[in-house]
């Protein structure tokens, strides 16, 4: 962490609990967005000072306002600019002078509308840097910290949400509005919320790393339109979580633009959503497809001690509501619970006759508050049960309020999770009310439900898991490689011929069988007739990348004859296909054995740097589209999880009578093709295909590469 990183980490601080405020740009035109700010911090009741700054009024209200932030007597600890973008270099100068360390930049007409903007945008960072200030924004909604002692409403947001623990970080101001609504229409509190705006210079990285230690905060939200920093981000995450908080994201943009002008299957199949979705992953970050399931995962963190496991006891009061949930547990991984018999027996003496005692109980329709509480009482005594799901439906006689107050009361003497599902909508409304009121998560959906507690499991299993990443090998040389590839990109070529890349990948240590290039047929016999038939010929061409769609490439070739007919087959395929085409010569190596084909490859992403790609390989991987994505500098977690995640798995460890693969072979290949992709920035995007698969303790090979530069 470099010292401007730490030392605005540092400034948040001030940003969150300022003992007194500057609003710059404050007016008393009721409805616009300066005077919105200044009335929210006032009647928030912020506890620190005010100073509004507005050069053509004596007083904002009933304050007394400032000419200019040089003209207030004391210390300022924080400033929310308001003034437009074109006086913006002014005020923040002028905040400079004053010592002011932390700003928040309300104003928009920066980097977001071009031109002018961006130069603005640049010219703040300049004035920051100058004087060590720390800012949110520009164009972004503000900052509201709920805690008591401090209450501020630093932004122009309709109304202070309630307190909670559940931090909100958001790119997008206008989303920040309609969350804060939803939440207030669900009891949803906040510990801190955060409009980032432009992000140019305080981002989520800073944020993160100073909510890791906030004692208000139990669990970050994110919504990220754009990630500029993705090691940076994957670090804080790590940081946060390793914390014991959950962190949840939801990206947006999950276009395949930019993926059409890759020349490799790695850098076509890598779109840039995959990409943030396996780093998301590998850093420990939930991502989220929507606000609903976020905030269904994250009242189900905040509310809820995490479940121990992942058995599950469902009390209902139909029998369909809880078949779909025990559908829907099952299919997220969860187990229904066997009871022991103490359960059953206490079920059995509690419940009428006609009640399903198994799991999932079924109280019946008419069931009213007490049998709810014995049947929720039992299970959560049992020790073969993780967590309860409770679901409701409105019959006439259902006691919905009382049966929700009965579920506040019973939550209150377990350590374990309850989560709730009273379905409906008007009918239930005031039971739901009660749950939401008590910190009882509440789904409209029982599948919604299980998706949470499945969220909670899975973060609880992996609590305490630390990242560390394969050390670096050392039978690795890099300077060979460096030369290949120096040289290489010094002659003009932007991607290396096939031998180039073998020898590339064998400095590595990865798994390449020796190659001879022939300058011609009778050369290319000879070559064949050294390394042992049967053999493979593969034309060489820098005007060439893909061999097999001109005919450049013949397998299994058992005499000298059939080499010689194969290489002038392939030069009148190549005249025919592609005249143009510079042939320096056949590439001539011994046959590799039969086996289970794969891919491996690298692409250089913009956001988080070298990735490694693994998937079910051959003619068919961009049909099939099965693979899997690593992060460099990746661990073992990250590598089995690119190996035992495709579907094609199965057929590596030995389906229906077929040999077990060698898989240690295609880890370790992996993990010597990452540091590769570390170690070396020339490589754009680079493809093993197929690496082939032997036999379990017989290793693999690549049976063909190419690089682009």
């Amino acid at each position: 962490m470099n010292k401007d990183f730490a030392d605005r980490i540092k400034n948040v601080e001030a940003l969150f609990h300022p003992k007194s405020i500057a609003v710059l740009g404050a007016n008393n035109v009721k409805g616009t967005v300066p005077s919105d700010i200044f009335e929210n911090l006032i009647k928030t009741g912020f506890r620190g000072v005010l100073y509004p700054v507005s050069p053509g009024e004596k007083r904002i209200g009933s304050v007394k306002a400032y000419k200019y932030v040089l003209d207030i007597e004391d210390p300022v600890d924080m400033a929310v600019v308001v003034f437009p973008s074109s006086v913006m270099h002014l005020a923040l100068e002028q905040c400079g002078q004053k010592g002011i360390k932390s700003a928040i930049v309300i104003s928009a007409g920066f980097r977001e509308v071009g031109g002018k903007g961006i130069e603005r945008e640049k010219q703040m960072l300049e004035i920051a840097e100058k004087y060590g200030i720390s800012f949110i924004g520009p164009n972004c909604l503000g900052v509201i910290n709920t805690d008591p002692d401090v209450m501020l409403n630093a932004s122009f947001a309709r109304q202070m949400p309630e307190e909670g623990e559940i931090a909100f970080l958001s790119q997008s101001g206008a989303l920040c509005t309609a969350v804060l609504d939803y939440a207030r229409a669900k009891h949803i509190g906040f510990s801190k919320f955060v409009s980032t705006g432009n992000k140019a210079q305080i981002g989520e990285a800073e944020l993160l790393h100073y909510l890791k230690d906030d004692p208000k905060t139990k669990v970050v939200l994110l919504y990220l339109e754009e990630i500029r920093d993705g090691e940076g981000l994957m670090e804080a995450a790590r940081a946060v979580i390793a914390a014991g908080k959950p962190v949840l994201a939801i990206k947006s943009g999950r276009s395949e633009e930019g993926a059409q002008a890759a020349s490799s299957h790695t850098g076509s199949l890598a779109g840039s959503d995959d990409i943030c979705d396996a780093a998301m992953r590998q850093a420990g970050i939930i991502r989220c497809r929507n606000i609903e399931e976020m905030f269904n995962r994250a009242i189900a963190f905040t509310y809820q001690p995490l479940p121990r496991g992942r058995r599950v006891a469902i009390v209902t009061n139909a029998g369909g509501p809880g078949v779909l949930t025990t559908d829907a547990a099952v299919d997220l991984g969860l187990e229904i619970a066997r009871f022991e018999p103490e359960t059953t027996k206490i079920l059995k003496k509690k419940l009428p006759a006609t009640a399903n005692i198994k799991n999932p109980i079924d109280v019946i329709g008419d069931a009213r508050a007490d049998r709810y509480d014995w049947a929720v009482s039992a299970v959560l005594e049992d020790p073969n049960v993780d967590g309860v799901f409770v679901i409701l439906t409105p019959q006439s006689m259902t006691e919905i309020e009382s049966i929700a107050q009965q579920i506040c009361e019973v939550a209150e003497k377990h350590d374990k999770p309850i989560y709730t599902s009273f379905m409906g909508e008007a009918d239930v409304a005031a039971g739901i009310d009660i749950l939401q009121k008590h910190h009882i998560p509440h789904y409209i959906l029982p599948e919604s439900m299980c998706d949470a507690f499945s969220a909670t499991h899975r973060f609880a299993a992996e609590a305490g898991k630390m990242y560390e990443p394969f050390a670096p090998l050392e039978d690795v040389d890099r300077e060979a490689a460096h030369r290949i590839l120096d040289k290489a990109a010094a002659d003009g070529q932007t991607w290396l011929t096939e031998d180039q890349a073998t020898e590339v990948l064998k400095a590595y240590g990865l798994p390449v069988i020796e190659t001879v290039v022939a300058g011609s047929p009778d050369e290319a016999v000879r070559a064949a007739e050294q390394a042992g038939f049967p053999v493979v010929i593969k034309i060489v061409s820098d005007d060439i990348i893909h061999k097999s769609d001109v005919g450049g490439v013949a397998l299994d070739l058992e005499s000298p004859e059939a080499v010689a007919e194969a290489c002038e087959a392939m030069l009148g395929r190549v005249k025919e296909v592609q005249p143009d085409a510079k042939i320096k010569g056949f590439l001539v190596r011994r046959m590799i054995p039969q086996g289970e084909e794969v891919i491996l490859g690298v692409k250089r992403d913009p956001t988080f740097g070298p990735v490694v790609m693994f998937g079910f390989g051959g003619i068919f991987v961009e049909l099939l589209k099965d693979v899997s994505f690593g992060v460099t500098p990746v661990d073992p977690a990250t590598v089995d999880r690119m190996v035992t995640g495709l579907k094609a798995s199965p057929l590596f460890s030995g389906l229906r009578g077929r040999a077990p693969r060698d898989m240690a072979s295609v880890t370790d290949s992996i993990r010597r093709l990452a540091q590769l992709a570390a170690d070396c920035p020339q490589v754009k995007e680079l493809d093993i295909n197929p690496l082939i698969v032997l036999e379990d303790g017989k290793g693999s090979f690549a049976a063909d590469a190419r690089i682009i530069l």
